[in-house]
C-alpha cells in the first residue's frame, strides 16, 4: 500500500522559510514524478510544483516561481518543497502526491496517490 506522509508545516511570518518533506512507502518511489499542491479554505487544490522521477527536471505554479524549491532524494524515498520569502498568501494546507508518470506533470488528475496534507500558515 502506498503511503507518503508530508511533514514541516507550521506557522511562520511573512518573509520567512519553510521546508517540507514528503517520505513515501508502497511501491518504487524513484520511477515516478512527485508533485506539490496546496488547498486554501473554500478554494481549489491548486498545483505548486512538480518533479520528475530523476529530479532534472521541475516546474512551478507562477506563483511560487522564485521563492520555492522542489527536490527529491530517491535514496531517501523523500521529496522536499523549500518555501522560502513566504507571503499570507501561502497559507494553505500542503499535499504531496505521486504520479503514474515518470516525467514532471502539473495536473492533479495525473497523480494518483496523496499524502494527508500539511498545515502552513503565514502572518502578516
Amino acid at each position: 500500500q502506498v503511503q507518503l506522509v508530508e511533514s514541516g508545516g507550521g506557522l511562520v511570518q511573512a518573509g520567512g522559510s519553510l521546508r517540507l518533506s514528503c517520505a513515501a512507502s508502497g511501491r518504487t518511489f524513484s520511477k515516478y514524478a512527485m508533485g506539490w499542491f496546496r488547498q486554501a479554505p473554500g478554494k481549489e487544490r491548486d498545483f505548486v510544483a512538480t518533479i520528475s522521477w530523476s529530479g532534472a527536471s521541475t516546474d512551478y505554479a507562477d506563483s511560487v516561481k522564485g521563492r520555492f524549491t522542489i527536490s527529491r532524494d530517491n535514496a531517501k524515498n523523500t521529496v522536499y518543497l523549500q518555501m522560502n520569502s513566504l507571503k499570507p498568501e501561502d497559507t494553505a494546507v500542503y499535499y504531496c502526491a505521486t504520479s503514474y508518470l515518470a516525467f514532471a506533470v502539473p495536473r492533479r488528475n495525473d497523480y494518483t496517490y496523496w499524502g494527508q496534507g500539511t498545515q502552513v500558515t503565514v502572518s502578516s
